[in-house]
């Protein structure tokens, strides 16, 4: 059979049904009468025999049988139309179940709208199924409480309750139906009020007569429902589903229905009562003896799968105030989408794990006739919602390869883990049972186990509020055991999560489990405890409580979603980080849609202010925001603010800085688990044991720390290093002009030039640093140097390389860079004659790098190369360097290219976050 959602649009809503006074006729009654009849204290004309009589208060020692007894009499006394002809029960498609929770009948208007919806359904029959108005149900149990504890202010409170209900039916009612209904309200408040008294008298109140004041909230809902309905010419009656729903006791507070009592009953109501609509109770039913009960837990939506069953509806819809089922929490996951469809087996592992489904038990009724379960939203009529039922075997192959093969994912919190260990359990029968035997008698509740095959030790999680009962008894069970050393211990771990990831096509697709255990740890998150069922619909971690929420987002970004989102913080938005950030906002739509990367910049910070986001920067007016909304800067504030997860489970910071301070904070970042990329040398090139200490951490975790822009700026430098290392390749010497500028410098120092002239054309074209010293000096390519010297193995220190700086030695002291650039012409000479001496032997000059692997050093000189040389051959800015190994020995490796500007620097760091987001997850 084939199921498909009946979906009802809003307009339809309008053309079809109006609810307006001038709907249909209504006779004539003036409210103000029934307001003083509802005000009177004198007890109406009941509609059949009196429910409860005030001489037959039971005494504080009655005994609960005959509650029970009296309860029941007043149920089997119901008024039946003999007049009406008896009707056979037609079952199947014809019918249609709509259960509507208290929210949904929350006020008038609401009731309107339900009455709307169902008028709608174009459905031949319909059942509904409704609970209480929203607050009534709790307001009903308050009841209770006042009046076994002797709290007068009951009566009072009965009051309120009979007024919420006579105001929603002044405002729904007219004619007949409003002057029925009230009569039945104040009928059912005179008896409750009695009741209540009996109770007050008493301290206390059987579980029978409980259920049977708590009732009454769905009884007037009902009437309201069925008599709104009828005011719109439509045939309709309500049913107490106490006369037909018959269920035994069961264990753990639960109820089992009696389908062919409950059938039979049905059947018998139908007869006397038929109908196209049918208004039914939610929540309440009664026990073979007729003692009012209630189905406990989730009871209106196990009411209305139950009716469902003894229809053989089409579909049972579940209305509520959400579109459907969630991927995942929407309050922890922003990213959560609706789910179109589940199975049964999916909607039961999920309900279980606190996902915001159905529970459990409500399934077993509809899965028995495959009758498919549609959770609605009553205040979006527009969302289709999600559809429960069993998959069909002729979907869509391509579809399925496409779709993720986890459903969803769900967590409980506030858990803890008991750990049972020791040599002596291995191999003896019984251990398990008297285990948990133990734990039954702490009345506490197993969530998940997991038992290693060696027998070695059992772990169990349990709720944290219980986990000192069931140490306590394990102690105590086993105390023999654990002074003799056969048990170790009894070890109690606090502050768990469960996470859950959920899925029946798991079953069937390898790699589920790596990928779930990768997500977690390329989150840096640890996993306490492991398990999974044989059916492999459900695999179950146990994580600390603190890492509940990113572990969450963690997985389903990487699983669910196949996307890729990073959080990321920029630190310096000067010329490269600015152009950067232009870079994010350009591609980032495209690498959304194209390739599931999710970049968002969640805070920008320079030396004085910062500006933070809590969903994401707009990067198309990043400047502007940041005049409008910065805040001083605070580095340690900044970082808190962007790891703090904002629905993001990947964070890295981005340090477009030249800072040394930033850079110290790299290894602290790295143990956080956020990731780091930089363009900025002073951690690489800064003291050995720091940089030693720094990568370390970087290979021993999931936490990357990318700097290729340190060198080559958007040159593969790094990685083209890594890639021979890796490969087994052997370096013996790498050679370079690794300075933009200084490649600038000597590109143009030609024919009669000189040199002071070429630095004043480099500055004002913006090639060199503020201060051409900076870029003179050499220090920035012995940065470079030391960089590719440690990726090489050597343990060098920045003060082992010799350096050349082509400062002369009286300048180096300027007072100010316009002092120096005053000053250089004066010391041209001795720049222009080592130029005309290379040109004499037909070299040119070239300010270099070199690393020298054979020898274990490196140097920074001014050195002299044939015009056929390839380091002769540059323009421009270029940068070149040269490899040469084991395997490119005759001819070099050579990498050339732009190697300085702010456009390469920052397309240099957006690889590295590509890089980042390829290790992540991304799709390749």
């Amino acid at each position: 059979m084939a199921y498909a959602c009946h979906s009802i649009s809003p307009s339809s809503l309008q053309n079809k049904v109006s609810l307006n006074s001038n709907a249909v006729d209504r006779q004539k009654i003036r409210k103000s009468s029934l307001l003083s009849l509802v005000s009177s204290s004198s007890s109406p004309c009941a509609p059949s025999a009196s429910i409860f009589r005030t001489n037959l208060v039971p005494r504080r020692k009655r005994s609960e049988s005959s509650n029970n007894n009296y309860v029941a009499a007043s149920l089997a006394d119901v008024s039946v139309d003999e007049s009406k002809e008896n009707v056979q029960l037609p079952k199947g498609d014809i019918w249609s179940v709509h259960k509507f929770g208290g929210t949904c009948v929350g006020n008038s208007e609401r009731i309107k709208n339900v009455a709307k919806i169902i008028i709608s359904d174009n459905s031949e029959r319909k059942l509904v199924v409704v609970s209480a108005m929203s607050k009534v149900t709790d307001m009903m149990y308050d009841l209770i409480e006042k009046a076994q504890s002797r709290d007068d202010s009951y009566a009072s409170a009965v009051d309120a309750v009979l007024e919420k209900h006579r105001m929603t039916a002044l405002d729904l009612l007219d004619g007949d139906e409003l002057a029925t209904f009230l009569s039945r309200l104040l009928y059912d408040v005179n008896n409750l009020k009695a009741m209540l008294r009996a109770i007050y008298i008493a301290g206390h109140a059987t579980e029978s007569f409980t259920d049977f004041v708590v009732g009454h909230g769905e009884l007037w809902s009902a009437q309201l429902l069925s008599a709104v309905i009828r005011q719109n010419g439509m045939d309709s009656n309500w049913m107490d589903t106490r006369e037909v729903l018959i269920v035994n006791p069961g264990g753990s507070n639960q109820v089992d229905p009696d389908y062919l009592e409950s059938e039979r009953r049905l059947e018998k109501w139908f007869s006397r009562n038929p109908s196209k609509i049918i208004i039914a109770t939610g929540f309440i039913a009664s026990t073979p003896q007729n003692i009012p009960t209630t189905l406990k837990r989730d009871g209106s939506d196990f009411s209305a799968a139950i009716m469902g069953a003894l229809f053989m509806a089409r579909q049972v819809t579940i209305w509520t105030d959400v579109d459907g089922v969630y991927s995942a929490d929407p309050r922890k996951v922003s990213e959560a989408v609706i789910l179109r469809s589940l199975s049964y087996q999916e909607a039961w592992e999920m309900s279980y794990f606190g996902a915001n489904v159905l529970h459990p038990r409500t399934i077993i009724p509809v899965m028995r006739h495959d009758i498919p379960i549609i959770i609605r939203n009553i205040f979006n009529l527009a969302a289709p919602g999600t559809m429960i039922c069993r998959p069909s075997v002729n979907e869509n192959e391509d579809c399925d390869r496409l779709e993720s093969p986890v459903k969803g994912f769900a967590t409980i919190d506030n858990l803890a883990l008991v750990n049972v260990e020791g040599t002596g359990m291995v191999g003896v029968p019984g251990t398990a049972s008297s285990i948990f035997g133990a734990v039954k008698d702490a009345g506490a509740n197993v969530i998940m186990i997991s038992q290693a095959s060696s027998e070695h030790s059992i772990c169990f999680a349990v709720p944290e509020k219980e986990v000192n009962a069931v140490a306590e008894a394990l102690e105590s069970r086993f105390r023999q055991a654990l002074d003799a050393g056969r048990l170790s211990q009894v070890a109690v771990i606090p502050n768990c999560s469960i996470l859950a990831a959920v899925g029946q096509k798991m079953a069937s697709t390898p790699g589920v489990s790596a990928t779930l255990f990768n997500a977690l740890a390329k989150a840096n998150i640890n996993v306490r405890a492991i398990a999974q069922g044989c059916s492999e619909y459900n695999i179950t971690v146990v994580i600390k409580r603190e890492d509940c929420v990113r572990a969450l987002k963690a997985v389903h970004s990487r699983f669910y979603l196949s996307r890729t989102t990073i959080a990321m913080g920029i630190i310096g938005p000067g010329l490269i980080g600015s152009t950067l950030l232009d870079q994010l906002r350009d591609q980032a739509a495209v690498l959304k849609e194209d390739f599931n990367i999710d970049l968002r910049v969640m805070g920008i910070t320079g030396s004085r202010s910062m500006l933070l986001s809590d969903v994401g920067i707009d990067l198309s007016r990043w400047r502007e925001l940041q005049k409008e909304k910065r805040e001083v800067a605070d580095l340690e504030k900044f970082v808190q603010h962007v790891h703090g997860n904002h629905f993001v489970p990947n964070t890295v910071l981005v340090d477009c800085t030249a800072d040394s301070v930033v850079a110290s904070h790299y290894y602290e970042w790295l143990c956080q688990g956020i990731h780091v990329i930089t363009p900025n040398k002073k951690a690489n090139s800064g003291p050995l044991d720091k940089y030693l200490k720094l990568r370390a951490l970087q290979r021993q975790s999931y936490t990357h720390y990318f700097y290729e822009a340190t060198v080559g700026a958007g040159l593969p430098i790094i990685s083209t290093l890594r890639g021979l290392l890796e490969t087994g390749d052997k370096i013996f010497q790498i050679e370079g002009i690794f300075s933009g500028t200084l490649s600038y410098i000597f590109n143009n120092f030609t024919c009669t030039r000189a040199f002071s002239e070429v630095v004043a054309e480099a500055k004002q074209a913006g090639y060199t640093e503020p201060d051409p010293r900076d870029d003179l000096s050499g220090t920035d390519v012995a940065r470079k140097v030391i960089i590719l010297s440690r990726e090489s193995g050597l343990k060098l220190e920045l003060s082992d390389i010799p350096v050349q700086s082509l400062v002369p030695e009286p300048l180096r002291a300027s007072a100010s860079a316009e002092e120096f650039m005053q000053q250089l012409p004066q010391f041209d000479k001795q720049l222009t004659d080592q130029r005309a001496e290379a040109e004499n032997a037909g070299e040119v000059l070239r300010y270099v790098g070199v690393v020298d692997v054979v020898n274990q050093k490196g140097l920074v000189e001014l050195r002299r190369y044939k015009k056929d040389h390839p380091f002769a051959q540059l323009s421009g800015s270029d940068n070149i360097i040269a490899f040469t190994t084991a395997r490119y020995k005759d001819q070099p490796l050579i990498v050339r290219g732009p190697g300085a500007g702010a456009q390469v620097t920052a397309g240099g760091i957006f690889s590295d976050i590509l890089r980042l987001a390829s290790y992540l997850g991304a799709p390749s």
